[in-house]
């Protein structure tokens, strides 16, 4: 989780002495503790006008549904393939199913003692599986009123993901082990790892391969089958990252890997090694980024940044294309395709912003949260946006 703790104003020090040095005669001494009062009031008045989450408040909620169970902020959310069901998982150490269209809790997930970061049902929606931080993963049968099927303790856990085609959970660890399961059995595999987190990995989308950023900006494609590197990038200035890569797509070929990282660095990879590096301007953390829209007649990928760039780039010149409107300059943490060429982004302050990604127009906005958007999931076949927040709800959308 990020530090939320504002900095230190520079200024800071240099006022509390001038403040010590400034003298209040007895003349103006009522004067003050008047003044006094009237912010203490002030203050009292803005406590008491229903804003319990911060400094925004949107102007209207476009939401069909708002899940309001958690206590603490939420972060992380899937919506169930077919059913109208969502997951959600949050800092209260609690997950929940629930309907996506009455917001009834449909099963609350017992056993978890820590945050939980991943919850996600499998490709068919026969599996349930949620993991915290501590690493301790459980997974439901959903045909069966979630019935435990199976759970394992592993270390601190950085992400929680089912395969797209098979009955198969992977998991990254802190320590930079990735655990491979088939389930129900339990069958393990482990993708050793050499002391550095791993904190984002994807399937190529043959489902055979497992492409894994580390913390020192190594770039690795296993083979899950025989569990060994294909390609192994080390931490290089010229070649690749050098700090923690947070975020990553696979085009539809599987030929083309992007990776963005902490210090700002955007790097492509093929599945025999570097390609380039994107000449970026930013030195903000690239916490998004998607690649290779369906709908658009040139190979394009989409970066979002922690200070509010939002960038599409054309891949084949490996150039920008066009800078997408944000007007609150709102950080990105998460990006999605949408339907007909739109591009979907949750910000820090709650807002959901559609664009046209041919064109970088801001579409609309979907407001309704009043702190950061923390995960973003996307049924394009209903057109429902399911988000989870900072806030402490989450929500269901209908896109236009």
């Amino acid at each position: 989780m990020r530090d939320n703790t504002p900095p230190m104003s520079p200024y800071s020090l240099d006022q509390e002495e001038a403040d010590d040095d400034e003298l209040i005669y007895v003349g103006e001494a009522d004067e003050v503790l008047e003044q006094l009062q009237n912010e203490m009031e002030d203050s009292d008045d803005s406590v008491n006008d229903g804003d319990d989450y911060g400094d925004y408040i949107p102007e209207r909620d476009d939401a069909l549904l708002t899940f309001e169970k958690h206590t603490a902020p939420v972060f992380c959310g899937s919506l169930h393939p077919t059913e109208d069901l969502a997951v959600t998982g949050g800092e209260d150490d609690k997950a929940y199913v629930w309907n996506t269209t009455s917001g009834a809790v449909k099963f609350e997930v017992p056993g978890h003692s820590d945050s939980v970061i991943g919850c996600e049902f499998s490709y068919d929606g026969t599996f349930l599986a949620t993991g915290d931080i501590a690493g301790l993963i459980q997974v439901f049968k959903v045909t069966q009123d979630f019935k435990k099927v199976w759970e394992f303790t592993m270390g601190d856990m950085c992400w929680l993901k089912w395969h797209f085609g098979a009955h198969v959970l992977l998991a990254g660890a802190d320590s930079g082990e990735i655990y491979v399961w088939r389930i129900p059995s339990g069958d393990c595999k482990v993708l050793q790892g050499f002391g550095e987190k791993c904190d984002v990995a994807k399937l190529t989308n043959d489902g055979k391969s497992l492409a894994a950023g580390y913390g020192n900006g190594a770039f690795k494609i296993w083979d899950l089958k025989t569990s060994t590197t294909s390609l192994d990038v080390a931490p290089s200035t010229s070649s690749g990252q050098v700090s923690n890569i947070i975020s990553m797509s696979i085009d539809r070929d599987s030929q083309l890997i992007a990776t963005g990282s902490e210090e700002g660095k955007v790097v492509l990879f093929r599945p025999t090694g570097f390609v380039a590096m994107l000449p970026v301007e930013w030195t903000s953390s690239v916490d998004a980024i998607v690649i290779d829209n369906p709908d658009f007649e040139i190979k394009v990928a989409a970066t979002g940044t922690l200070n509010g760039k939002v960038t599409v780039w054309d891949l084949a010149r490996q150039s920008p294309r066009v800078e997408c409107e944000n007007p609150t300059e709102a950080g990105i943490m998460r990006l999605l395709w949408g339907k007909d060429c739109t591009l979907i982004g949750g910000t820090l302050g709650g807002i959901i912003r559609v664009w046209d990604l041919r064109s970088g127009r801001l579409i609309y906005d979907l407001l309704g949260h009043r702190k950061d958007i923390l995960d973003l999931s996307y049924d394009k076949a209903r057109n429902l946006v399911l988000s989870t927040s900072e806030d402490g709800t989450a929500k269901i959308f209908k896109l236009q």
